[in-house]
Formats: structure tokens, C-alpha cells, sequence
């Protein structure tokens, strides 16, 4: 029996969507993998097209950055679809989280390899992520970098962003329920880990993985910006809990109560507000991994 072939997805928005889709086809082609793309024009999600094309495929291939790879998730949820990654968007969080080559051809290799592991899913208020999930400073550093600054300043462009950002961040309360217990906090920003890395650089936490079946929390409440850019080094290598105004923690789950609601980012797509209830969803799906 002829094998199926993959369904592939490439963001025509993402970084290098448009201009690197002629060399993921020959690379592919060049692999022995058969795969069918969609129709010009298709009018579907990407969640739908992979739930559509389901019973004529055996995987998914999605070619963009971390959001491409979060509006992928509730399609690869219902048909349990291995998934493969080409990292084509601006900070590609997930695929230095699996340890996948950041170039097209060693991409496509470990695809061809076939081999899968189980990796986990984070969860906010029912909606699937890959990375972290956040309230407060990055999400305003979300809405702020736009499709045309990713494109022409790739990561360079969340710094520049964020300094700006930085000069006029505000502390916001919140009430924080885990593992039985209830605090209140005042914080710049709260964020919750399912894999390593995030924000095109920034590490969860030293330990994270997408395959521990834990989620590692943490708040930054420190009280002058200029704290912050002391706190970079630390926030880049995931040592950011040695820090007296950092609360980490790990667990299965919590959640944050807001005065008002506050949108919540996941994997830099704005997807749910507060108050938002996390959990992790272990073994989710299956990722073509080296």
C-alpha cells in the first residue's frame, strides 16, 4: 500500500513563509517525502485544513514560527497527527526547545528520519500552547511588534521594542491560586512555561522541558524598569528564581485572578483573557524530533 503523504502548511506571513517555500518543496521532493498543499485561496484555519485533510495524510508539516505552530494545535489535538517543524518565523521558540536545526535542509532531514517523540501541551482556559503562555509587559511587547518589524528586524526587533516598551511598564495585582494555595502578588509580568524558551531568546526556566509533564511559573516583581535589564542575563538563561523579586515555581496547574481582564499570550498570539485557568495536557502529540 502506497504510503500517504504529509500536509503541508507554510505561513506565507512568517519571516521567510513567502520566499523559502520553493526550496522546502525541493528539499522535500529531494528527501522522498510526498506531500499536497492547499488550494489557492483556501478560506479555512489551520487547524481546520489539518482536520479536513485528515483521512488522505499520515503527518502534518508546518513551516513558520511559534504562532503558526499554536494555530496548528487544536487540528493536530483531534486527529493525533505526528507533526513536523520547519522554522521559518522570527524566534522559532519551540524548535530550539526540541533541539531542531535551524536551517531548511536539517529541518527536512529529521523529518525523513521519522523519528517521534510525545511532547506535552500547555493549556489556557482550554486553548493549546506550545512555549508560555503570559500576562502583562510581553504582551503589550506582542501587540507592539508587528508582521513588516519581525520581517525586517527579525529578534533584533523584540529588543528595540521592548526598550521602549520598558520606560512606560506599569505593576498590575493579581491573585494567584496553586497546589492549595492562595497569594496575591504585584508584578510586571507573569508567565507560564510548557517548553525551554520564548520571546526569541528568553529561557522558562534552566531545567524546562516540553516532556517533564510540569509547568514552571514565574512573576517578575520588581518595582523599577531598570531592575529588569539588570535581570536580562538571568531571564536569557533561565536562572531568573535566584532573584529575590522573581517568585518560580513548578505544577500541573493554577489560576490568575485580575482586577480587570488582561489578555493572555500564547506562543504570541493573543488568544484568551483573565481570569485564565492553566494546565498541562502530557503526551499531547507527537513532533518529529532528532
Amino acid at each position: 500500500m502506497t504510503a500517504k503523504p504529509a500536509l503541508l502548511l507554510v505561513n506565507p506571513r512568517s519571516r521567510r513563509g513567502n520566499e523559502s517555500l520553493p526550496e522546502v518543496r525541493r528539499l522535500l521532493q529531494l528527501s522522498g517525502l510526498s506531500f499536497v498543499e492547499l488550494p489557492p485561496g483556501y478560506g479555512g484555519t489551520t487547524s481546520h485544513a489539518i482536520e479536513e485533510y485528515a483521512a488522505s495524510i499520515d503527518s502534518v508539516i508546518v513551516g513558520g514560527g511559534d504562532g503558526s505552530l499554536n494555530n496548528a494545535a487544536p487540528g493536530l489535538l483531534k486527529t493525533d497527527l505526528p507533526l513536523g517543524v520547519l522554522p521559518l518565523g522570527t524566534a522559532n521558540d519551540f524548535a530550539r526547545t526540541i533541539a531542531l536545526p535551524q536551517d531548511l535542509a536539517g529541518a527536512v532531514e529529521v523529518i525523513a528520519r521519522g523519528n517521534t517523540r510525545k511532547i506535552d501541551l500547555g493549556e489556557a482556559n482550554g486553548h493549546p500552547f506550545f512555549n508560555v503562555a503570559s500576562v502583562g509587559f510581553s504582551v503589550d511587547l506582542a501587540r507592539s511588534l508587528t508582521e513588516k518589524a519581525k520581517k525586517r528586524w527579525g529578534k533584533l526587533g523584540y529588543g528595540v521594542v521592548a526598550a521602549r516598551l520598558l520606560a512606560g511598564s506599569r505593576l498590575f495585582t493579581a491573585t494567584l491560586e496553586h497546589d492549595g494555595e492562595v497569594e496575591e502578588l504585584r508584578t510586571m509580568q507573569v508567565a507560564v512555561g510548557n517548553g525551554r524558551f520564548y520571546g526569541g531568546g528568553m529561557t522558562v526556566h534552566a531545567d524546562a522541558t516540553a516532556t517533564d509533564g510540569m509547568l514552571d511559573f514565574y512573576s517578575l516583581e520588581v518595582d523599577h524598569w531598570w531592575r529588569l535589564l539588570a535581570l536580562l542575563p538571568s531571564l536569557r538563561k533561565g536562572t531568573h528564581g535566584d532573584w529575590r523579586d522573581v517568585r518560580v515555581f513548578s505544577t500541573k496547574g493554577l489560576t490568575l485572578r485580575t482586577s480587570r481582564p488582561q489578555p493572555v499570550n500564547l506562543d504570541g498570539e493573543i488568544k484568551t483573557e483573565t481570569p485564565v485557568t492553566f494546565g498541562i495536557r502530557e503526551e499531547a502529540i507527537s513532533v518529529f524530533t532528532p
